[in-house]
């Protein structure tokens, strides 16, 4: 099984970093307000910015990683192609 982490974008603009092992399901929680409190009140949500491991510690790693970055360095990011780890 693949875990993935990823960034999404906000209504009010901002990101979130999370984890998951489904893209498509996470998005859908985010939206119906049973994801994240962080994006509950700045629905929709939309992730922009994926990445994929074997295991759910590295892209637990990753995400604490991203989560230092300032907002243009994780806006440089998600400009970048869709890496695969």
């Amino acid at each position: 099984m693949s875990h993935y982490f990823y960034l999404a974008r906000c209504s009010d603009g901002s990101l979130y970093a999370g984890t998951c092992v489904d893209v498509a399901e996470r998005e859908a929680k985010h939206n119906d307000g049973t994801g994240a409190k962080y994006t509950r009140s700045r629905r929709p949500v939309r992730i922009i910015h994926t990445e994929t491991f074997a295991t759910l510690s590295e892209a637990r790693k990753r995400e604490a990683e991203v989560k230092k970055w300032g907002k243009g360095e994780k806006e440089k990011l998600t400009k970048c192609v869709r890496k695969k780890k």
